[in-house]
């Protein structure tokens, strides 16, 4: 068994978090036998299309450049030459380069790894620490790296061998062919052997990008530990959000304390919402909303209600109606008038009987009706 400690074992899949940070670092996915393979197959494409292109460009060059008159030397002007010369062969060889930075950008956009991360440049000293790099070489990432050359060698050498033995003929007859012929017949080979070599490393691209794919997840896996701290980091410390509620909520009780000494009563949602109502008959007209609040200020009027011995009822529609209808300071809409009388007229005891069997149903209109998001209630 392990004396590891559970917690720091890496046993947790990476997080899309821990990944993203790590591309950011250039921890990315790569495969060199991939970006060979496809550099070597562009090149073969390229020597299949354009290389009779490049030889009759070739043969003009050194045609143009081995031809001149009087004039020439009359007027000799090497730049101007020399631009001219090169002007012939420019375009195969900017098809060749665009190819080619084609078929390098192409790598990372197939693996999802395209971009530029600064992060990468940054100064590393493990990367020439002697001793981090015999642990790369005689680790496991080193081993596979030896077990790919390896077989890259084996591989192209037999493909190598094999085309050699296969063409050994027609090469032996070249010499008694013409000068174009032989040289179609060399491209041609050398067209074939390239595209099989081509073939062979993607073979071992394709064996080595789940091989990296499988290194870099093993890289990246988590321990529980670690799970928990990029949780709070995300979710927020559980020490701070709740001195954060403490604070809010004693910023609730000091903006309501001072309406909840007056207040009648207390509507309560029962749970979300609470509404404070004075009503001192001979001074009001109507009832007043001197406080109201949801979530944390809620909790403050329902705690300060307790405090100043003021009744506290639940009518969740009413206090809903109440809350989305009024500011503090303002009178109740009319239409609530029924409603809120019924309440403020068991809080008075005008009807002891009914008290004694509970607090009274309230009838709220259907226009004043809303759920807990404020929308009207079908």
């Amino acid at each position: 068994m392990s004396d590891t400690p559970d917690n720091d074992q890496k046993t947790e899949a990476p997080t899309p978090k821990r990944k993203r940070d790590a591309s950011e670092k250039g921890d990315v996915l790569q495969s060199r036998e991939l970006g060979t393979a496809l550099v070597v197959l562009v090149g073969a494409a390229w020597i299949a299309l354009a290389g009779p292109m490049m030889l009759t460009a070739l043969q003009e060059m050194m045609t143009d450049a081995l031809t001149f008159g009087a004039a020439d030397v009359r007027g000799f002007d090497p730049a101007s030459v020399a631009f001219r010369l090169l002007a012939i062969v420019a375009l195969p060889v900017i098809g060749l380069f665009a190819l080619t930075l084609v078929a390098a950008i192409a790598t990372p956009a197939a693996l999802g790894s395209l971009g530029f991360r600064a992060q990468a440049f940054a100064f590393k000293g493990n990367k020439i620490n002697p001793l981090s790099g015999l642990k790369r070489i005689l680790g496991t990432q080193g081993l596979i790296e030896l077990g790919k050359s390896i077989a890259k060698v084996v591989l192209l050498g037999g493909v190598g061998v094999w085309l050699i033995m296969s063409e050994a003929r027609s090469m032996i007859g070249l010499t008694s062919q013409e000068l174009p012929r032989a040289l179609a017949n060399v491209g041609n080979t050398f067209v074939i052997a390239v595209l099989v070599m081509a073939l062979a490393l993607f073979l071992i691209a394709a064996i080595d990008i789940p091989a990296q794919i499988f290194q870099r997840m093993k890289r990246l896996r988590m321990t529980k530990q670690e799970m928990k701290e990029e949780h709070k980091q995300a979710e927020g410390s559980p020490e701070v959000k709740a001195q954060l509620r403490r604070r809010q909520h004693e910023a609730a009780r000091n903006s309501t304390r001072g309406a909840m000494a007056e207040a009648t009563v207390v509507l309560t949602n029962p749970t979300h919402f609470a509404v404070a109502l004075r009503y001192k008959a001979g001074e009001d007209h109507a009832p007043i909303v001197v406080a109201r609040g949801r979530g944390v200020t809620a909790d403050a009027i329902r705690e300060l209600a307790g405090e100043n011995e003021v009744p506290m009822l639940s009518y969740p529609q009413l206090t809903r109606a109440l809350y989305y209808t009024s500011r503090p300071g303002q009178v109740i809409r009319e239409d609530l008038y029924m409603a809120v009388a019924t309440v403020l007229a068991f809080v008075f005891n005008v009807d002891a009987a009914a008290k004694a069997a509970g607090q009274p149903s309230v009838d709220v209109p259907p226009n004043m009706r809303f759920d807990a998001s404020g929308r009207p209630e079908a």
